[in-house]
């Protein structure tokens, strides 16, 4: 069974509680700066993890200092659903040891 669309007011009760989140494009979305190379690459490492945990997967691109995500629910239409707000939830978790001040 697929996922179910979030409605626009379930999306902006979970964006309060995910900071830095917001929604580009129909996709929930994240930029991380990093205070090197060799830390965003490994917060992508950690994220790596966390996806295939969920068995959910955003598009992740690393930059020099930086990795933005981006993810949808391809099997609700592209939709917003629990699922890319779980995964929000668990990059989240890990970011605020990783992420640059």
């Amino acid at each position: 069974m697929p996922a179910q669309p979030l409605s626009p007011q379930q999306i902006e009760e979970h964006l309060r509680e995910l900071p830095g989140w917001s929604v580009a494009d129909g996709r929930l979305t994240r930029s991380y700066r990093l205070g090197s190379h060799l830390a965003a690459a490994a917060f992508v490492q950690h994220v790596a993890v966390i996806q295939d945990e969920l068995n959910h997967h955003a598009d992740v691109t690393l930059g020099y200092h930086s990795v933005d995500l981006a993810v949808q629910t391809h099997d609700a239409g592209g939709a917003l659903t629990n699922r890319d707000v779980a995964l929000a939830q668990r990059v989240q978790g890990v970011a605020p040891a990783h992420e640059a001040t």
